[in-house]
Order: C-alpha cells, then sequence, then structure tokens
C-alpha cells in the first residue's frame, strides 16, 4: 500500500514539475506595436542603425521581457497610428500618447507611466512671446496631437500642421514660424540640441499622462502590460529612463 502511495506522490510531483516547465517554456505572444519615431526623445530612429530608439522603446522591450511578449515594432504616421489603433489594425501602441477621453473611446489604455504638459519654444532672440498668454501668429505643432488641439484655441494663434514635429522645430529656426508647441520633454530635447538658437517660454500649460494604447477587446494583453508596467514602475525603472534619456 504504502509503494502505491509513494509512486502516487512522485506521479503527482513529476506533473507538476512538468506543468511547471511548460508554463517557463511556453512560447512568447506575438505582439504588434505601432510608434510614429518622430519625437525625439521618446521613440525615433536611429540614423547608423536605422533601429527604433528612445524612452518610449526601451520600455516596451522590458515590459516584453516581464510578460513574455514577441514584440514587431512598425513605425507609422500620427494620424494612421490613430486609426489603425481604432481599427485594431495594430495590438499596441508606444508613442507618447496622452490619454484623453475621446481616444479612450476607440482604444483601450494601460497606467500612466509619464506626465507630461504642452509647451512653447521659440527663438532665442525672442522677447515678445514669454508664454501662452501673449502666444499669436503663426505657430507650429504635430498634426493630431495635444499641442495642435491648444494652439487652436488660443486666439490670434494661426495654427501650422506637420506631420514630424522636427519639421516644426526646423522651419522656427528657418524664421518661417514664431513657436511651436509640443510636450515638455520633447521641447527641452531641441533646446538641449540648439541652445544658442532656441528656448522655452512660459510653463506647462496642460496636465497630461502618457500611456500604452491598446486594441479594444485585447482586455488579456492589457493586464499583460499592466502587471509587467507596475513591476517596473515599482523597481524605478522609469526614473532610470528620465535619467538615460531627459537629463542630457
Amino acid at each position: 500500500m504504502k509503494k502505491f502511495l509513494l509512486l502516487g506522490l512522485i506521479l503527482v510531483i513529476l506533473g507538476s514539475l512538468m506543468v511547471t516547465s511548460a508554463s517557463c517554456t511556453s512560447e512568447p505572444l506575438k505582439v504588434r506595436v505601432a510608434s510614429d519615431a518622430t519625437w525625439k526623445p521618446f521613440e525615433f530612429v536611429n540614423d547608423q542603425t536605422n533601429e527604433l530608439e528612445g524612452f518610449d522603446i526601451d520600455l516596451m522591450n522590458a515590459i516584453a521581457v516581464k510578460a513574455n511578449l514577441d514584440i514587431e515594432y512598425v513605425n507609422v504616421a500620427w494620424d494612421a497610428l490613430l486609426a489603425g489603433m481604432a481599427q485594431g489594425t495594430y495590438d499596441c501602441a508606444i508613442s507618447s500618447i496622452t490619454i484623453t477621453e475621446d481616444r479612450s473611446k476607440a482604444m483601450l489604455f494601460s497606467a500612466p507611466y509619464f506626465e507630461a504638459g504642452q509647451i512653447i519654444t521659440v527663438l532665442k532672440s525672442n522677447t515678445t512671446i514669454t508664454g501662452k498668454a501673449n502666444l499669436s501668429g503663426l505657430v507650429g505643432a504635430q498634426l493630431g496631437t495635444t499641442g495642435a488641439m491648444e494652439v487652436e484655441k488660443i486666439s490670434g494663434c494661426t495654427l501650422k500642421n506637420y506631420d514630424d514635429i522636427g519639421l516644426a522645430f526646423q522651419d522656427l529656426m528657418n524664421g518661417q514660424i514664431v513657436a511651436v508647441v509640443c510636450d515638455n520633454p520633447v521641447a527641452m530635447g531641441y533646446v538641449g540640441q540648439n541652445p544658442n538658437t532656441l528656448k522655452i517660454v512660459g510653463t506647462v500649460f496642460t496636465d497630461e499622462n502618457y500611456g500604452i494604447a491598446v486594441a479594444k477587446g485585447k482586455t488579456e494583453l492589457l493586464a499583460k502590460l499592466n502587471v509587467a508596467l507596475q513591476e517596473l514602475i515599482d523597481e524605478g525603472f522609469i526614473t532610470q529612463l528620465a535619467v538615460k534619456w531627459l537629463e542630457k
């Protein structure tokens, strides 16, 4: 009798080990991740390697490791990214995406991972524009972004849309527009690269949070992302990324 009990116990243990082993070696979930890689330092294309880099890319790669995801990045223009997420073309998207009520109707969002806001950048020689209160003239912003929406609300401003925020800053430095409105960390990056030409004026005038967008119906993927994201936040990984990408 004892031999049978012992044999049964051994079989149970072996069975549990096989289940554990199978779960540990399970195939990673394949996930298509959209990103508009024109938003340095959060997402951009490395000129030497042609690979996507940045704060968001490092974050998504770390999430993929924790959540056992096999991710494929798709570099796509901003409008196409939002439309693709609404249509379920992509599984998720990470691209400095502000969580808004309107966007939440078309897609799901992870927990917030970064707090940002809109800020104004002008030429260093500009002494007229000191903040949102006296912003006027032709102002650049990226098409479909919160910055573009905010410029349209300001009396005396005429919005000039750009597909790439870098082109807006280029026009600003060439004197084609009087200011650029975009997310604070992005503005800081361009000013840091051009300290003799550009400056930030005023203070952040919106309160925004970035989240990872997830296609509607993919609740299991959303749960995986949130668990991994919270672990990384608890480990201080977001702070490490801020030091790496925003304090240069």
